[in-house]
């Protein structure tokens, strides 16, 4: 509710969930990794909008007040994570209580903030904002400059629901349909993920 995705919340002592929101995300379809060509797809599990004071960004996180410049700076780094893993993925999907609300591309390059091992932190300068949701109770999807092909993978994936577990931000699905559904939840490999 904080990230602004489920229009309607009020407060007024106590947070309102509109019904008929409810009834929507529940109805939400799982989804559909087998779209990706590759065997596993890198899950960024962010938070509502928190500001930052960074050079290169202001705010991390995920949310509808943000622009698509801070949206992009917000969620391309810095991850603890393994970064030829996430590139090799093609896509970082964005999650938000496994609603994916955004969708990065253009990931083969990545910077080190200069940490060895697994404490090291990454971000990838070169990625692109393929879309994301301003409304997850009835996706519009807001697609970037971007491809065909990516405005397709946002398209197909934005709005869908994707269980994800990790010790950290960032989570590795395989994207075989079997391990997506409603039902399972996909896992990362042990060890690979590192908290904040």
């Amino acid at each position: 509710m904080a990230t602004g995705v489920v229009p309607g919340v009020r407060e007024t002592g106590r947070q309102v969930f509109p019904l008929a929101a409810l009834q929507r995300l529940q109805a939400r379809p799982a989804a559909d990794l087998s779209v990706l060509r590759t065997a596993e797809v890198a899950v960024l599990r962010s938070d509502a909008p928190a500001r930052v004071d960074e050079p290169d960004r202001e705010w991390i996180g995920f949310g509808t007040g943000l622009d698509e410049a801070q949206l992009l700076a917000a969620l391309s780094g810095w991850w603890r994570c393994d970064p030829a893993r996430v590139a090799a993925g093609g896509v970082l999907l964005v999650t938000v209580a496994s609603f994916v609300v955004a969708v990065l591309t253009g990931l083969a390059g990545w910077e080190s903030d200069g940490t060895a091992g697994t404490t090291g932190r990454y971000r990838f300068p070169k990625a692109r904002l393929a879309g994301y949701l301003s409304d997850l109770t009835a996706p519009a999807n807001v697609v970037g400059r971007v491809g065909p092909e990516d405005a397709r993978v946002a398209g197909l994936l934005l709005g869908t629901r994707l269980l994800s577990v990790s010790g950290g931000p960032i989570a590795y699905v395989p994207t075989n349909s079997t391990m997506t559904t409603n039902s399972t939840m996909a896992t990362g490999r042990p060890g690979t993920e590192t908290g904040e």
